[in-house]
């Protein structure tokens, strides 16, 4: 779907995007790279993740498409950087530490399933993103998450947990959507 230099150019807007925020400073010359780059005008949904001696340090993202890909990336990086509420603002000494990864995420589907048993034998280990939505409740997983809970149970279990519900929240049949992500680092 991209090529390696169309992934070179993102994974250099998500930096220079971290970069902007810590340092306070403008580095990105965007319309510059829209010019060079017009895909980049066209709607995008990513997740950019950030770690720092392979420690997460801010993942933040968008589900669904909803402006330029562009944009969506430096938005989402700065946020990660900055307002990821689990970790506290990203400094300027960290910088040559860093690790960042772009996920540009598939617009999620709904995926109708029976039973729980059905669920385990639709969803594609490491393939499949999940979104869980119950009740007014929410939480996702990115595909790359399976690296670190591989087996559907704990995977499902955290995530049900994630959205602020029970471990066992899938007896409850909640709506799944799924999608994939094409990573960039």
């Amino acid at each position: 779907m991209f090529t390696n230099r169309q992934k070179s150019v993102i994974l250099e807007i998500a930096k220079n995007a971290i970069r902007e925020a810590v340092l306070n400073r403008k580095i990105i010359d965007r319309d510059r790279l829209l010019q060079q780059h017009p895909w980049l005008k066209e709607k995008g949904a990513v997740f950019v993740t950030i770690n720092e001696f392979n420690s997460l340090r801010g993942c933040i993202g968008s589900i669904i498409a909803h402006q330029s890909l562009i944009d969506d990336i430096i938005h989402n990086a700065k946020s990660a950087a900055l307002h990821d509420p689990r970790f506290r603002p990203v400094g300027r000494s960290e910088l040559n530490n860093l690790e960042v990864e772009v996920s540009i995420l598939t617009e999620p589907k709904p995926l109708l399933y029976s039973d729980i048993e059905d669920l385990r034998n639709k969803i594609k280990y490491g393939v499949h993103g999940v979104i869980l939505q119950y009740n007014g409740y929410q939480a996702t997983y990115l595909p790359s998450v399976w690296e670190q809970i591989s087996t559907f149970d704990e995977f499902f279990s955290s995530l049900c947990m994630k959205a602020g519900m029970s471990p066992d929240c899938l007896r409850l049949h909640p709506n799944i959507f799924v999608y994939e992500a094409i990573k960039v680092k």
